[in-house]
């Protein structure tokens, strides 16, 4: 995943700096750990020679660290050649200054499948549960596969039936898992598993009083929501 930052030359370092900062803060914000993560700049015997800047960021992967993306200041070289290949007058005039100069180019490089590795690596964990083994997948929510699921206490129709409604229409806009089979416990565990933040339970009190209940993969912790305020509680604890 690349993208090109184009720049006036007197500015390329103040760019490059804030595009350094700013894809640090990508990572961080999706919930990375700030131990496993580092900026890390290059060598002059590792400058590509169109660089005048280049830093790899990086994380710390079971064998050590590893890049995830790179990001440099690649100067005027990619216009200039460009134009020198091409014919075609690639600069810019400055109407600030009355000149015209060729840019230069911040590029971020990213990539897609070493950054989706190392995000499932950092967000999983076990822990202990009333004496067994829990398996989370602590992924933000915004990284998440499903971001619910609905789960029927019971495979009884009239718990299904309705659940199913709540699936179908929270579907229309969220990513949802309608899941019915085994205890309701197992089924926690599952979701806990594969990332999904939170578990909406129809249960038979659900019959009588159109309330569900709302549990939270990280804590654990069940909240009794109405169905009518369903959708703006998942969306606003999901931060969509």
């Amino acid at each position: 995943m690349e993208m090109e930052w184009f720049c006036l030359p007197s500015e390329a370092s103040r760019w490059f700096e804030y595009w350094v900062d700013a894809r640090r803060r990508w990572y961080l914000d999706l919930g990375m750990s700030p131990d496993n993560l580092r900026i890390r700049p290059h060598g002059d015997d590792e400058l590509s020679h169109y660089s005048t800047q280049t830093v790899d960021v990086e994380y710390r992967f079971s064998w050590g660290w590893d890049e995830l993306e790179g990001i440099a200041n690649r100067t005027d070289f990619d216009l200039r050649q460009h134009t020198e290949h091409s014919g075609e007058d690639l600069s810019y005039f400055d109407p600030a200054t009355g000149t015209r100069v060729v840019p230069y180019v911040i590029e971020p490089a990213a990539g897609a499948t070493r950054t989706t590795f190392a995000f499932l690596i950092d967000a999983y964990r076990t822990e202990q549960v009333r004496g067994s083994e829990r398996v989370v997948l602590g992924l933000d929510p915004r990284l998440a596969p499903y971001k619910v699921a609905v789960l029927p206490l019971s495979r009884k129709p009239e718990l299904v039936e309705p659940a199913s409604r709540i699936a179908d229409d929270l579907s229309r806009r969220l990513t949802v898992e309608f899941d019915i089979t085994q205890s309701i416990g197992r089924r926690y565990r599952r979701q806990d598993e594969i990332g999904t933040p939170l578990c909406v339970t129809y249960d038979f009190d659900s019959v009588e009083d159109q309330s569900v209940t709302v549990r939270h993969r990280d804590t654990m912790q069940q909240d009794r929501v109405g169905a009518d305020r369903l959708y703006p509680y998942l969306v606003e604890r999901l931060r969509l």
